[in-house]
């Protein structure tokens, strides 16, 4: 069961600490699914080809999470990384810490608090949003009702899609889904039962 609402992040943001010598390069993605996330950890890992380490985190809102210390002492990266998010609620995000060793080790202790420090400055810098779920829908009516249903979509801030023009007009459009049974009464008494309304299976977090 997906939420119905989400806090996630709303930009790509990049920031750097330095911790006795070595430097953590904080990196943090919106993302809405796992292929997403690992194409993104696969970029960096280019870019920063020459790191130490190039630790992450992710939480996608369908519940789907994973974490890597990425050779660091178990327990000093990823999971730290992932408290960050836990930290802010957020979903729908990848965050990257890239490590460059400075010839110093820091300890389980210190290593820990300087990933989680990086990765909790690089959301904290970040704007958050929050994102509301939307069910994709169709609408099919004749042209005569076509101001109908743009006064009731407007109502209940429902987002028209793209619209079809044949033999009728269709109006591919995402609703929220408490919103499709009110939808469904309106369009049909004002219409005199001539639409068609259809639950398409995607859906959308706007």
């Amino acid at each position: 069961m997906l939420p119905q609402q989400i806090k996630t992040i709303k930009n790509f943001l990049t920031i750097s600490l330095k911790e006795k010598g070595s430097e953590f390069i904080a990196i943090v993605y919106p993302v809405d699914n796992e292929e997403t996330a690992l194409n993104h950890l696969i970029e960096i890992r280019k870019k920063y080809f020459d790191a130490s380490h190039h630790c992450y985190a992710y939480r996608i809102k369908s519940g789907e999470e994973k974490y890597s210390d990425d050779g660091e002492p178990k327990g000093t990266a990823g999971i730290r990384i992932l408290n960050a998010i836990d930290h802010f609620e957020l979903n729908d995000l990848l965050v990257i810490v890239v490590r460059y060793f400075g010839g110093t080790k820091l300890g389980v202790g210190p290593l820990g608090k300087a990933y989680y420090n990086a990765s909790m400055k690089v959301l904290e810098a970040n704007e958050t949003v929050i994102k509301t779920f939307y069910q994709a829908c169709s609408i099919e009516v004749d042209f005569n009702f076509i101001n109908h249903v743009h006064r009731v979509i407007n109502y209940y801030s429902a987002i028209i899609d793209n619209t079809e023009f044949s033999s009728v007009a269709k109006f591919n459009c995402f609703i929220k889904p408490n919103d499709y049974e009110k939808i469904n009464i309106e369009l049909t008494n004002l219409t005199n039962g001539q639409v068609l309304i259809k639950i398409l299976p995607n859906f959308k977090y706007f």
